[in-house]
């Protein structure tokens, strides 16, 4: 998209000479000699930068009012204006109107390219900006050092160079959107959009125009174009999260597109060109929804070109320290509240407690500490300072209040019960690592071995 040049003159001589420079930089020009064509050309496919002459003989339309048309439409592209007979207050009406620049015929190619070359960094640096709004307190960074989290990165960086369609699946609240995130970020389409269509939130009528967008009046004489996301995402990345809320009609809708890489609008004929590249996300068993008839083989194959699977965060227990400081940066960054150490006993409720939430409850748990910890600033967050569900998921099946079935038993299965339970939550905790959860339990590494086997528990080193 952003070496995409649109240049609309009624003089094809000039075009043409403008084509040749703008071909000769790496540039992909195309030209229009009239407003419908050059409405036509921008509804076809969105350009990165247009190049408009003011005076179009002929033409229905001139070019501030084309100018007019692309701004209300298309606010982002930007537009450069030249003519031959341009004054100081021409310059000053197309640039109150929304243009770039004002370049007077005849103009130096030096001329031209820099405000050209300006005039796109200008817009790629705002769209840089409204991506930086959307990431407030967040980052995009897989944080963990656990194997599964390992495996995670080593895919990412493998894949995102490349143009493939990647389907990231987990449960809710593990970090899919940061794995999107990063795959865009790391691959050659970084400087363009990146745009998130969240099925899970809209309903049915309103998926298609959200993806699509719609020809002005479609939904009533008042209503104007609506640009939808995948021509918002041309060159760049969409992301289509929560997939599988997606109504039946739409996936097939949007096999085509991936098809073609074009599409039309609602209520118009007019295809319009996209290059996006797809990834998807979803917390469900896409084969079971499609044994269900809920969602489509063709679109699942497509889409499902490189698996990711994010691990929830019970199975990644060890990055749970990392996630809490990293979680703890943002967090007094964002409300100014002073960091706080975490003790040890509540770092090993935080490591064995469950996260029906995953990531995304943890941190939400971090910044609730944060609030209600009393006390100076120096003082670490215990047990008694975390939130009451995490310290009784962690201990309840410790507990034979909250156990009926440890009360029943005779002391000796009690105690092997109890000795199962709370040693398989130090390997969950310390990742499987035999050393470690010897070395906190405090027993020697054969004796733990020893006391697994009796137990019947397995453990990978």
């Amino acid at each position: 998209m952003s070496k995409d040049v649109l240049i609309v003159d009624d003089e094809a001589a000039i075009r043409e000479v403008v084509a040749a420079i703008l071909e000769d930089e790496g540039y992909r020009p195309r030209q229009a000699a009239s407003s419908d064509e050059a409405l036509r050309e921008v509804d076809r496919r969105l350009p990165g930068l247009v190049l408009l002459d003011i005076w179009l003989e002929g033409s229905r339309l001139d070019g501030v009012q084309i100018l007019e048309r692309i701004k209300a439409d298309h606010p982002h592209v930007p537009v450069i204006m030249f003519s031959g007979h341009g004054t100081i207050e021409t310059a000053v009406a197309a640039i109150k109107k929304g243009a770039y620049d004002f370049i007077e015929k005849p103009f130096k190619s030096d001329r031209l390219l820099l405000a050209l070359e300006h005039a796109m960094e200008s817009s790629r640096l705002r769209r840089e900006n409204e991506e930086l709004k959307t990431r407030i307190g967040g980052g995009i960074e897989l944080i963990g050092s656990s194997q599964a989290m390992g495996r995670v990165r080593q895919l990412v960086d493998r894949v995102a160079p490349t143009n493939s369609r990647v389907l990231v699946s987990g449960p809710p609240g593990s970090g899919k959107e940061v794995c999107a995130r990063l795959l865009h970020a790391h691959s050659r389409r970084s400087s363009a959009p990146f745009i998130v269509l969240n099925a899970a939130v809209l309903g049915p009528d309103r998926v298609d125009l959200e993806l699509f967008g719609c020809e002005p009046g479609w939904s009533g004489t008042e209503q104007g174009r609506v640009v939808g996301c995948f021509e918002r995402a041309d060159g760049g990345t969409l992301l289509l999260d929560e997939v599988a809320d997606m109504p039946l009609e739409t996936q097939g809708k949007i096999i085509r597109v991936l098809q073609e890489q074009r599409f039309s609008r609602l209520g118009g004929d007019a295809r319009v060109e996209v290059d996006v590249r797809v990834i998807a996300t979803t917390n469900r068993d896409l084969r079971a929804e499609m044994n269900a008839g809920r969602f489509r083989e063709d679109l699942y194959y497509r889409l499902n070109v490189v698996p990711v699977l994010m691990p929830p965060l019970g199975e990644r227990r060890t990055d749970i320290p990392e996630l809490v400081a990293h979680f703890m940066d943002l967090a007094v960054a964002s409300s100014g509240l002073p960091r706080r150490p975490v003790s040890d006993d509540a770092m090993a409720v935080l490591q064995t407690a469950e996260w029906p939430g995953d990531v995304r409850q943890l941190r939400n748990c971090v910044e609730w500490m944060l609030i209600m910890t009393q006390g100076d600033p120096g003082r670490a967050i215990e047990v008694d300072d975390l939130p009451p569900e995490l310290t009784n998921s962690a201990a309840a099946s410790m507990d034979p209040a909250a156990n009926g079935e440890l009360v029943a038993m005779p002391l000796r299965e009690a105690r092997e019960h109890f000795e199962r339970t709370y040693l398989q939550a130090q390997l969950a905790r310390f990742g499987g690592n035999i050393s470690r959860t010897a070395n906190f339990v405090g027993m020697e590494r054969s004796a733990l071995h020893r006391k697994l086997k009796t137990l019947g528990l397995n453990s990978d080193d």
